[in-house]
């Protein structure tokens, strides 16, 4: 496999820095090993496109707002591209401008426009795992202990108020999407999209903190359980008889269950059943030059959006190639730091599955 190059085209920075030109120069990335040394010019062109100098993340598209969930992606980011100078920003920012609850979870979304930039202080326990999950790679990359500190207090949080017993009993335990909000009665709404098992796992292996490992794992029972009716939907309600749609929620397979099959490949699971469901959607919709499916109708496979944007079709690409077995070859995109930051972080989440798990999915 030594033809194993990943062709990475990178805008022309205009005035300023901003990227305004089309991708024109061509450079090959040989992608297996440090990102830090194979892929430096990506990550330059997503903080120059998403990250501000005081560390704060902007997601353009949400009010120039900025999540727990964005400052979480980019510190894990910063991690795998062994720039501590940008997750040390991104931390203290996240530090003084999230951590206002007094269970060491952060509040879900910074509103830069506001009055009062952080309105509603409920959590977001996937901005909460990913943050945590940065930090515990920050302390070994970085050799800072009181990042793993940090993280074993939030990972001890999350295990108090966001995990507990499904209401049938047979589904083991689930990741509640937040503190307050989605518990009524007997029936407790979920988002399987923010299950992340490898995160899970190592949190759990390094905290100790048991319980993100056994929810992992009946995490990944219940993804399979919903894979057998089609793909997993944004959201879903859990009853003592069973699943049922979530009343007020998406129940189409959209920009959030979008990472369900990322996250599981990256776990090392490219062939667990929601990742075969995506791939034959993939199989039989992603055509060289057509945009890329985005929202689905779970179970009868219709497409209800799609999206041109790169890091979409590298998700695709990643999922594709995983879910038949690794062969060699795939076809993720080169990366456009014109896109929207959402799919270019996803983007990004594919290059590090493809150099963690998958290396005969680069683009050969």
């Amino acid at each position: 496999m030594n033809r194993r190059n990943f062709l990475t085209l990178l805008g022309a920075a205009g005035a300023g820095g901003t990227f305004t030109a089309p991708p024109v120069a061509a450079q090959l990335i040989r992608l297996s090993g440090d990102l830090s040394e194979i892929a430096a010019p990506v990550w330059a062109a997503w903080k120059e496109g998403y990250l501000q100098p005081d560390g704060r993340v902007v997601d353009r598209l949400q009010q120039n707002a900025s999540h727990s969930e964005g400052q979480g992606y980019g510190m894990l980011l910063a991690t795998e591209f062994n720039d501590h100078d940008a997750f040390r920003r991104m931390f203290e920012w996240t530090e003084a401008n999230l951590a206002l609850r007094r269970d060491m979870l952060l509040a879900w979304r910074y509103l830069p426009d506001e009055a009062q930039p952080v309105p509603d202080r409920n959590n977001a326990s996937d901005g909460d795992l990913f943050y945590a999950w940065a930090l515990m790679r920050a302390s070994r990359r970085f050799s800072e202990r009181r990042y793993l500190h940090r993280a074993a207090e939030i990972a001890q949080a999350l295990a108090e108020h966001c995990i507990m017993p499904a209401p049938n009993e047979s589904l083991g335990l689930v990741m509640l999407p937040a503190v307050q909000g989605f518990v009524h009665d007997e029936r407790v709404t979920i988002n399987p999209s923010y299950l992340m098992p490898l995160a899970m796992r190592e949190l759990a292996a390094t905290t100790g903190v048991s319980a993100l490992a056994q929810c992992a794992r009946d995490g990944e029972a219940l993804l399979r359980l919903l894979a057998g009716d089609g793909l997993v939907p944004d959201w879903l309600s859990i009853t003592p008889n069973g699943l049922v749609p979530a009343e007020g929620f998406s129940e189409n397979a959209g920009y959030e269950a979008i990472r369900v099959p990322l996250f599981l490949v990256w776990s090392g699971l490219g062939q667990h059943p929601a990742v075969e469901q995506m791939k034959r959607v993939y199989e039989r919709t992603i055509r060289p030059g057509a945009p890329v499916p985005t929202v689905i109708e779970p179970v009868s496979g219709v497409v209800l959006e799609v999206s041109p944007d790169p890091g979409y079709r590298a998700l695709a690409a990643l999922v594709s190639c995983a879910g038949q077995g690794g062969e060699p070859g795939s076809d993720m995109p080169a990366f456009d730091p014109r896109q929207p930051y959402y799919p270019a972080t996803l983007q990004l989440f594919s290059m590090i599955a493809v150099n963690e798990v998958f290396p005969q999915c680069v683009p050969i």
